[in-house]
């Protein structure tokens, strides 16, 4: 059954969250479910259920523990299909004020690419709220992080000091093509080959009606990771971790009354709306679904391989 996890109780400790969920190696194919639909972001791409995702080796557990989710690579894509073989992966549960903490030492990169790690409404869009806390396209190397909403939702960092630079401020989903109220991150690797060339690193994402959504990263070598970052504990404190790359603070957007419970969700998708759109501007070569469909090879570093994920409550 699938449950909605919300810290409807304060902690003992002012802004002190607790594990509620730690998925790492085989537990990713206990707590997540795979997508099959057709994409909704129009992307030239054929998303496949569990078990061909693991037949075709494209969703497994490496020999270190990590839990591996990859497209296709070896394919050309025949006539009448949707488009490369990839995967999406949407969570179980649901979750309100949360913090999740993601340690990944790979991401998707490359020509036509399109990866995300992000939570959603499972009700009406936009109206339940999307967060995008990883998301970028084709040989990019920085990380976007965003908000789609109904109409009223504004990015505001209420004062707040933040490390990435603002870009779009509403975030009303029918405005502005649906790019959302966006903040691009700064600190160095955060995003595509390079963080892929210094290990990974983690990425962090606080919902909170009070004090409004944060989101963070930290390279793998990078000195100030906290340590209750590095080490996976059992309770955290995000106001211990310095600048976030990004805030959307509740006075320009109420959190309450734009997102209800989310869920997450991981998935690499090609071309579409965004990658598409960007294909040419990134200096990739010829037409996009083009490439994809007759390139195989070229995906080869289009792959998450994550250590794990925490979410606290």
């Amino acid at each position: 059954m699938v449950s909605i996890i919300s810290s409807l109780l304060p902690s003992v400790i002012a802004n002190t969250y607790s594990l509620s969920r730690s998925t790492s190696g085989t537990s990713f194919f206990d707590d997540f479910v795979f997508q099959t639909f057709a994409d909704p972001t129009h992307g030239t791409v054929n998303y496949v259920n569990q078990s061909t995702a693991m037949n075709e080796g494209l969703a497994y557990v490496s020999q270190d523990g990590q839990f591996v989710m990859s497209a296709d690579s070896t394919r050309v894509v025949q006539p009448g299909q949707r488009g490369r073989d990839s995967i999406r992966i949407a969570s179980k549960d649901s979750y309100l004020d949360s913090v999740m903490v993601l340690d990944l030492t790979h991401m998707p990169t490359g020509c036509a690419t399109w990866p995300a790690w992000w939570t959603v409404t499972r009700g009406a869009w936009p109206a339940g709220g999307e967060i995008d806390i990883i998301e970028g396209v084709n040989t990019r190397s920085y990380n976007i992080g965003s908000l789609h909403t109904s109409a009223g939702c504004y990015e505001d960092s209420g004062g707040q000091a933040m490390t990435g630079t603002p870009g779009n401020t509403n975030c009303d989903a029918h405005v502005n093509y649906n790019s959302g109220c966006n903040v691009a991150f700064n600190k160095a690797n955060n995003y595509g080959q390079p963080f892929n060339n210094a290990g990974g690193g983690w990425y962090a994402m606080r919902r909170s009606n009070q004090y409004g959504i944060m989101m963070w990263f930290w390279s793998r070598q990078d000195a100030s990771v906290p340590d209750d970052v590095r080490d996976g504990s059992f309770t955290i404190n995000p106001d211990a971790w310095g600048e976030p790359e990004a805030v959307f603070s509740p006075s320009g957007c109420d959190i309450s009354s734009h997102f209800d419970a989310h869920e997450i969700v991981f998935d690499l998708t090609f071309c579409g709306d965004f990658a598409g759109v960007d294909y040419a501007a990134c200096g990739c070569p010829g037409n996009c679904t083009d490439f994809v469909k007759n390139n195989p090879s070229a995906f080869e570093e289009a792959y998450w391989a994550i250590n794990s994920l925490k979410t606290y409550v």
